[in-house]
Parts: structure tokens; C-alpha cells; sequence
């Protein structure tokens, strides 16, 4: 080939840094076999054929170039022609040649190349059109040249500008100028919005997104109606925040100034989704712009957040705490062109993102509520900070739960108030991405970056958002570029660590005064409509201030909805009906027990099956495992419902439970528990992810949603759910008391000392009854599976609802004394906060205790120590030492135990007894509550002893040997000493 003719392909080609991957890849193919590549490359490589090395070298950069990933021969890793047909170009030349059919044969090849490099441009300005984006509103950072955005790259020149090309309907145009091309792709991708979706593998959700934003006929456009309407929330945005601070100068708010396009864009998303079959909206967001969402999107009174602005609390009971006014929650129907939608905003402490999974099992419930099979009805918003959102884990594990059988729901809208900002923190310093929005990608989440001061585009993404959830149910991420035009809160000094940037700010037009001015210069309003409007809010704010003066609140809606039929716990009765008629759990027992004759399980399951079968036909040695199925069985037959989430909890960690059974020839999934009749209620038992805190508040948030579903989390041990610790600390403990918000959720601790080592033997007991105080939780430890069937099920027997804490027994599960009788689950019996020694009773063949008066010593304990206890005193036969189980650690029963206490008034000592040492466990607890007690019983001795292990920093030892001594020296101690 001659000079000159390299010369033209040099320039005409794709031999270029950005495209070497490709290159290379394509030219591994030629070599290998010529037959792998496309005509037009073929032609290429063989036409430089005198120099293949020296290609090679230029498509694979210098000696220093980071190393490729690996990839196979299957595969193109390239920026440009990943979904492109495979042979783009035989199919354009036979198209061009049927459109231009006395056209020569060179004609169409030229053609033909035009339309192939025609379309990698229009793929590449899919790909990366967002870098040359103005998104950002302060113009702080600095665009880099793309060459592969460059007609030039492509071959392409000056003068080609109003060349006819031939691009097959890619942008809606069967043809089109090379000039018309690119002002289509110039104001679709580098414009004000900067789509990201070339990322996504579904063709079909590609191409629907192409479809809504690329042609002629696609620009941005609204009505003059709708402009008014962006205007007028405009208004109350910028007006609200405005005379917050004129009224209460240097009071903390967040005010959302500098992205009050935030506004519109939420009324949008409600408009829109009510127009395609949402219900509700479900809002979960920070603390930044929270109180004018309150007012603007939700309707709050004017005058109710004035009165919080002054410090007065409202409404007050049960012992309510409350919590700063931009933390609260709201709701409202906000009613849009006929289309009625509930919007809720769910209340969230200062930890941020840890509302969002909250957010989306309220979504979950509230879809199951209205029978949402389609995930239409309900849509949550999860509004983000920048730096939270790149920086706090919990973002990825929402987005790992959302494709999840057991936690989808549907798609969530994500909008991140883009500060370019997170406290104090620049965005190199808080994220390795460009864009705080690569954590999306993981689930292939369309991202559309907008320029916040322009309220019209960042309505628009609303707008396409809402839309694209509604037909793909899948996350979309809306991500605005705006600013913070106060530093992290109202009283802080920004200019000490970004002085430049707020500079800028001090200077930068508000987004309200910007589009003011276009609406008057393009005629949508006059300059006179626009004062009136301004005139007539701040009248609205005047006279709602005025008003909040004498404004008492007479909302109390602790107990409104589905939650009506409920109360506080206060004056209630505690113990509930949870017995269940005896004939009733036989028929029921059998139904769960029973394996369809047409199922192939393992063996060992039909023998357990087969056990529990017998257990129920005997009434004796019924286990933990048979118990809790019981429970869970009785309550959905009642029609309630029935949760059941957590790590491999269909079987159970310890293989005990069993809830749904495998065939082992097909591997189809049997679960007995959701066979029981026709007029159960729903029961769903679920292997979540490996998450804590994720999946934690999931539950958390479908609990206080549905009053009447028994919602139960399970952690894989109990000492693993510390990685939820927020969600129990900030929502699942005190949220009752902040939000007047309450929830009936179980949460499963396996709990025991067997010599598993530090990280496998504590729930960290001493941490959950560290945070009760109210009777906010209820806290227990039970001994016999009887006693935990009743205290499941009286979750939902009693007029009132309160989380509860179970520590739950791994050894006992298959332990010969931790059994109970099936009389013990009948209507005579219910739960037992206090359960005395079983050696009183004969049928459990213990040695025979002293009379009460002749008892020496008493030891109280709570779990399995309880048997371990037993064992000694058989051993010792030391009939004169009683032992007291405390079933139930809070609310603490010092009544119940007084009555219990009472008998062995003379003893000698009363002991606490724990296999955790001194600073873990109950000890630090029950102390108090104990000697309290005793002093009411006027026992003779008046102090507990403790007995166990000594203080220590690691809850337990990692040496079985240690471990088995450790424990016999605290039962000898506490049995002889």
C-alpha cells in the first residue's frame, strides 16, 4: 500500500488512545484468523500488513501502560461497538445500496463508512457525552477535551458538516447532515443533563431511554402552565428558606438553598406516578432541605413548623421525648390532575442513609397491603447527600437487595442533592469516582447527572425517572449538581476550608432569579406576575407566623390507619390470650409436620419430620424447632401474617428449623408452613443477603408498617447483628419515643456459651438491656420452648405493639431437658416472666428439693446456664439450693419474682449466676432490679452475690479445654461455695 494511502487511513481511522483496547482486540482476532473481523478491518490489517509490529506497539501504549484486563475472544471490551450489530457494515452497504440503487459501488462503500463512523460517534456520545455536560452551576470543574466526542476523530471534517448521512432511524432519522447529527447529540448528552445508561445490559431498557431522549421532536419542553408551576415552587422554596433565616437568625435548619429545583422535581415524580397507577409515595431523605419538603411537598402547616421553630413540642404523651424538627416525618394526599397519591416522609435520626432501608420495607408492606403484585402502586424516593452516598455502605446494600426476591419492591427513585460538598470534605477526598453515583452501576441503574439551576431539565429527569421506574421496576438514580449555599448547618463557617468555591457562591445567582428572568424574556410571564407571586407567598408566610402565635396543635396521630385499632402499652394487659386449643395444635402440629407423598426429601429431613409427627402424637419432648413452628402455624391460621428474614434462615443456621424442605430429585422448595389452608394469612420465610444492617432496617420499616404481620429477623449468630447496631440504637429502641412511631419486631439472637470462641458464643446481651428504659423493648431469654411459643405469639395478642428482643439457644435446640409438654401450649397456659425450678415437679425426675423454709440458697439465672445448673446439682445432689429462671429481662417482672422470692425469704444467699463475664450478660442489669427486691420481700440476706466469669475485654475464650473449665468452675462455684 502506498504512502499516501496509509497517510489517509492514519487519519480517517480509530487508531487512537482511547480506542486502542478495541483495536487491539480487533487486531488479535485478525490475526488469528482474518475470517474474525468485519470486511472494512480486514481490508485495514492488511493494507499495513508490511508493519504489523509497529501496531502492535502503538495500540498497546508504552512499556508503563496499567495492564489491560483479561478478557476471552467472546468478549468486546471496547468503548464504542459493544451492542452494535456484528456485521454493521455489510448491513448498512445493503441497505444504502437498496436506497441508492444506481449508485457505484464505491459510492456506497464511502457511504457506507460514513454511516458506520456515523454511528460510533452517536454510540460514543452515549457512552461519554456526560463528560462535556454543564452540569455544574458553579463551573468548578474543569472539562477535558474528549477526542472520542471529536467528528474529527471519526475522519470527518469542516466541511462534511452538511453531508447526508445515512444512519437507519438511530436517532429517529432514516438521514441526516452530519451538522444535524451532532446538534441532536450535543444538546441530548452535553447539555444541562448528562445521561449515563450505555452501562445497562437490557437492550430493551437501552433503547427505551434512547427513544425518550434522542430526535428531533425530544427537546425539553413544558407548557406555559407547567412553567408557572416550576416557577411558583420555585418561589416557595426559595421564600420559605428565606424567611426561616430572617426570623430565627443562626438557628440550625439544613435549608436546602441552592437546590431548590428539588421541589418541582418532587412534585413532578407524584404527578407523573399518579398518573401511571401510584398510590403512594414513600420518602426517605436527610436532614438538608427536609423542613421544606415538610411544608412544599407534604403540605406541613406553615404555622405548626413556626411553632417548632419556637420550641414548643405539641402534643406530648406516654413519655414521648420528640426530636429536632429536621428529623421528623409527615404525610398528606396531594392530588394531581384527579390522580389522589398518599405521600409519607418516614422520620430518620442524624446517621445518614440509615432511613433507607427503613424506607424500603414500609414500601414492602404497604405494596403487599394494597396486593401490588406489579410494584406499581407504591414508590419510594430515597433523597442523598453526595459525600453519604459514595461514602456510607448501607447505599450498596439497598441496591444489592433491590433485585431480591424477598426485599424487591419494585425499583426506588434515588435523588442525590449533589452539594459537590459533604461537610467539610472535598469530593477527592471523599470518593475515588468521578461522580458520587457509581455505586448505582452495580445493579445497572440509569444515572441522569443535571444541572441544578436549571429547574426544567432537573424536572424533566424527574419526569423520565418516574417513567422508566413504572415500566422496568428498577432503580434510577437522579443525580443534581447544585451547591450548599450555607455551610453544613446555619451557624457554621464555610469559607474556613472552601474559600474559593464560596466565593463563587457569594456571587452565584439563585436558580428562582435565573428562571424569572427567562420565563420574562422568552414572554412565558411578564415581570408584573412575577412580583405578584413573590407578594402574595410572603403574605401567606406573614400571616402563618402571625398564626402559629396562638397555634396548639391538636394532631395526635400516634394511632391512625392500620395502627387505629392499637394503643400504648400503657394500662394494658401484658400477658395476652396466647394459648391455643389442644385439638387445634394437634391438626395444625400435623399439617406442618407432614411431607407430600409425591416429595422426595433427604432422608435425615423425614426423620425429623418424622419426630415431630411423633412428638405431637405422644404430647411429650416436644423441641425448640417444633415449638416455633407451632407459633408461626397458629398465627397464620388466625389469618395474621407471618415475616420470617434473616442468613439462611429457611433452614436455620443450626439446621433445626427446616421451614421449607427440597426435593432431591427436582430441587423444587416445599414449604409446609404456607399449606395450611386457604384463609391463612401470608407467610414469607426468607434467605436474605449477606447484610445486617441492610436487611435489619428492611424489617424494621415493613414492622411499622403492618401491625398485623408477625415480622421476625434472625441473625446468623447473635453477635452479629452489632453490624446493624445503628438501626437498633437510632429506630428499633427509642423510635417510639421520638416519632411516636410503633413496631411489634422480633429480632432472633442466638445466644449460648459452648466453647465457639469469642465471635460465635454472646449476642451482647448486656447492649440491648443497656437501651431499655420506658418499657421502650421487651427483652427475653426463654428456657422452654412453651414459654417462646407464647412470647411469640403474644406480639400479636395484646392491644399494643413493642419490639422484642429474644436471645435464642443453639446447645438447647437439641437438648434432652429443654423440652416442654403439649398441655403447656393450651389455652390454661401463657408466657412466664419468671419460671420456677423443675425440679418441684416429678414427672422431670429430679432430685427432690428441701422444704422452702429449709432452702439455703437461691440462685437466679436466665438461659441455658439454667441446665448446665441443674446437671451440678444432680451431681452434687445438693437439694437445698433453688433455682430461679428470669424469662423475661425487661420489662423486668419485680413483682412476679418478689412472689417467687418470697417463699425462700430465709435463705442464706441469693445468687446471680451467668456463663458472660462480670461486664457482658444481665449482672449489670438485674443487680438493682434484685436487691430491690429482696428489700421489698424482707429477705434475710438483702444482697446478690454474683457468680461467673471475671471481667474480661473479649466476650469469650477460643480454647475449648479453657472454655469447658471456665464454665464447670462457675456452676461448682455457684452450686457448692
Amino acid at each position: 500500500m502506498s504512502a499516501s494511502k496509509n497517510k489517509i487511513f492514519e487519519t480517517t481511522s480509530f487508531l487512537s488512545k482511547s480506542n486502542s483496547s478495541y483495536i487491539e482486540l480487533m487486531y488479535e482476532k485478525y490475526s488469528n484468523s482474518p475470517d474474525n473481523v468485519p470486511e472494512s478491518w480486514r481490508q485495514y490489517f492488511e493494507g499495513i500488513n508490511d508493519n504489523q509490529d509497529l501496531v502492535k506497539k502503538e495500540v498497546s501504549g508504552a512499556s508503563w501502560t496499567p495492564k489491560k484486563l483479561k478478557h476471552t475472544s467472546d468478549i468486546d471490551p471496547d468503548i464504542y461497538e459493544k451492542f452494535l450489530p456484528e456485521n454493521l457494515n455489510y448491513s448498512l452497504e445493503s441497505k444504502i445500496a437498496k436506497e441508492k440503487p444506481q449508485s457505484s459501488s464505491s459510492d456506497i462503500e464511502s457511504n457506507t463508512k460514513d454511516s458506520v463512523r456515523a454511528i460510533m460517534m452517536i454510540r460514543a456520545y452515549r457512552i461519554r457525552g456526560h463528560l462535556q455536560s454543564e452540569l455544574d452551576p458553579l463551573e468548578l470543574t474543569k472539562k477535558e477535551y474528549a477526542p472520542e466526542l471529536d467528528p474529527k476523530t471519526y475522519g470527518f471534517t469542516d466541511s462534511d458538516m452538511n453531508k447526508k448521512i445515512f444512519i437507519d432511524e438511530v436517532l429517529g432519522l432514516k438521514y441526516a447532515t452530519l451538522k444535524e447529527i451532532l446538534d441532536i447529540l450535543k444538546r441530548t448528552y452535553c447539555s444541562n443533563i448528562g445521561f449515563e445508561f450505555m452501562h445497562m445490559n437490557d437492550p430493551e431498557e437501552k433503547s427505551w431511554i434512547q427513544a425518550r431522549i434522542e430526535g428531533k421532536d425530544k427537546e425539553i419542553h413544558f407548557t406555559e402552565r407547567g412553567k408557572k408551576a416550576i416557577l411558583n415552587r420555585l418561589i416557595e422554596a426559595e421564600g420559605f428558606e428565606k424567611y426561616l433565616a430572617k426570623k430565627y437568625v443562626g438557628t440550625k435548619r439544613f435549608g436546602l438553598d441552592g437546590c431548590e429545583a428539588l421541589i418541582p422535581a418532587m412534585e413532578q415524580i407524584i404527578k407523573r406516578g399518579g398518573a401511571l397507577g401510584c398510590k403512594e409515595v414513600k420518602i426517605g431523605m436527610p436532614h438538608r432541605g427536609r423542613l421544606n419538603i415538610l411544608t412544599n411537598v407534604i403540605q406541613k402547616p406553615l404555622k405548626k413548623i413556626f411553632k417548632e421553630f419556637a420550641g414548643d413540642p405539641g402534643i406530648a404523651s406516654g413519655g414521648v421525648s420528640g426530636d429536632v424538627k429536621y428529623h421528623l416525618g409527615a404525610s398528606a394526599n396531594r392530588e394531581f390532575d384527579g390522580n389522589l397519591v398518599h405521600v409519607s416522609l418516614t422520620a430518620n435520626p442524624s446517621h445518614l442513609e440509615a432511613v433507607n432501608p427503613v424506607v424500603l420495607g414500609q414500601t414492602r408492606a404497604k405494596q403487599d397491603f394494597h396486593k401490588d403484585k406489579d410494584r406499581k402502586q407504591v414508590i419510594p424516593i430515597l433523597l442523598h447527600g453526595d459525600a453519604a452516598f459514595a461514602g456510607q455502605g448501607i447505599v450498596a446494600e439497598c441496591f444489592a437487595m433491590s433485585g431480591l426476591t424477598g426485599h424487591n419492591i419494585g425499583g426506588t427513585i434515588h435523588i442525590i442533592v449533589n452539594n459537590q460538598i459533604g461537610f467539610t470534605t472535598q469530593p477527592e477526598f471523599s470518593r475515588s469516582s468521578p461522580y458520587p453515583s457509581e455505586v448505582a452501576k452495580m445493579v445497572q441503574a440509569p444515572i441522569f447527572h443535571v444541572n441544578g439551576d436549571d429547574p426544567e431539565a432537573v424536572t424533566y429527569c424527574a419526569k423520565i425517572a418516574t417513567e422508566y421506574r413504572q415500566k422496568f421496576n428498577r432503580d434510577v438514580v437522579i443525580d443534581i449538581f447544585c451547591y450548599r449555599k450555607f455551610g453544613h448547618n446555619e451557624g457554621d463557617e464555610p469559607s474556613f476550608t472552601q474559600p474559593l468555591m464560596y466565593k463563587k457562591i457569594k456571587k452565584h445567582e439563585s436558580t428562582l432569579s435565573k428562571y424569572s428572568k427567562q420565563l420574562i424574556d422568552e414572554g412565558s410571564i411578564s415581570e408584573e406576575y412575577f412580583k405578584n407571586e413573590l407578594a402574595n407567598y410572603q403574605k401567606i408566610l406573614d400571616e402563618e407566623f402571625e398564626a402559629s402565635k396562638n397555634y396548639k396543635s391538636n394532631e395526635f396521630d400516634w394511632f391512625t390507619g392500620v395502627w387505629s385499632k392499637f394503643t400504648s402499652e400503657l394500662g394494658q394487659d401484658r400477658r395476652g390470650v396466647t394459648g391455643v386449643d389442644i385439638e387445634k395444635i394437634k391438626t395444625l402440629g400435623r399439617k406442618l409436620s407432614t411431607i407430600p407423598t409425591t416429595f422426595n426429601p433427604h432422608k435425615t429431613i423425614s426423620r425429623i419430620f418424622e419426630n415431630r409427627l411423633n412428638m405431637l402424637e405422644t404430647g411429650k419432648e416436644i423441641d425448640w424447632a417444633l415449638a416455633e413452628t407451632l407459633a408461626l402455624g397458629t398465627i397464620s391460621d388466625e389469618g395474621y401474617g407471618v415475616r420470617l428474614v434473616g442468613q439462611d434462615s429457611v433452614r436455620g443456621t443450626f439446621s433445626h428449623r427446616h421451614a421449607g424442605i427440597n426435593d432431591q430429585e427436582t430441587g423444587e422448595r416445599y414449604y409446609p408452613i404456607k399449606n395450611l389452608s386457604s384463609n391463612q394469612g401470608k407467610v414469607e420465610i426468607v434467605d436474605s443477603l449477606l447484610s445486617e444492617m441492610g436487611v435489619l432496617g428492611f424489617e424494621y420499616g415493613y414492622s411499622l408498617t403492618d401491625p398485623d404481620t408477625l415480622v421476625l429477623w434472625e441473625a446468623q449468630f447473635g453477635d452479629f447483628a452489632n453490624g446493624a447496631q445503628v438501626i437498633f440504637d437510632q429506630f428499633i429502641s427509642s423510635g417510639e419515643k421520638k416519632w411516636t412511631r410503633a413496631s411489634g419486631l422480633v429480632m432472633l439472637l442466638p445466644h449460648g456459651y459452648e466453647g465457639q470462641g469469642p465471635e460465635h458464643s454472646s449476642a451482647r446481651v448486656e447492649r440491648y438491656l443497656q437501651a431499655c428504659a420506658q418499657e421502650n423493648i421487651q427483652v427475653v431469654n426463654c428456657t422452654t420452648p412453651a414459654n417462646y411459643f407464647h412470647a411469640l405469639r403474644r406480639q400479636l395478642h395484646r392491644p399494643f405493639r413493642k419490639p422484642l428482643v429474644v436471645f435464642t439457644p443453639k446447645s438447647l435446640l437439641r437438648h434432652k431437658r429443654c423440652i416442654s409438654e403439649i398441655e403447656d401450649f393450651t389455652k390454661e397456659n401463657s408466657f412466664h416472666r419468671v419460671l420456677s425450678d423443675k425440679a418441684e415437679y416429678s414427672q422431670y425426675n429430679m432430685i427432690p428439693l428441701a422444704k422452702d423454709e429449709e432452702i439455703e440458697k437461691v440462685i437466679l439465672c436466665t438461659g441455658k446456664i439454667y441446665y448446665d445448673l441443674v446437671d451440678e446439682r444432680e451431681k452434687q445432689k445438693a437439694n437445698k439450693v433453688q433455682l430461679v429462671r428470669i424469662e423475661q429481662l425487661y420489662p423486668f417482672p419485680a413483682k412476679t419474682l418478689a412472689r417467687h422470692l418470697n417463699r425462700f425469704s430465709n435463705a442464706k444467699s441469693f445468687i446471680w449466676c451467668q456463663e458472660e463475664p462480670q461486664n457482658m450478660g444481665c449482672w449489670n442489669h438485674v443487680e438493682r432490679y434484685v436487691n430491690r427486691t429482696l428489700e421489698y420481700i424482707n429477705a434475710k440476706s438483702k444482697k446478690l452475690k454474683y457468680t461467673g466469669r471475671k471481667p474480661s475485654a473479649s466476650p469469650a475464650s477460643g480454647y475449648l479445654k479453657k472454655h469447658l473449665a471456665q464454665q464447670q468452675e462457675i456452676v461448682t462455684t455457684a452450686i457448692t461455695i
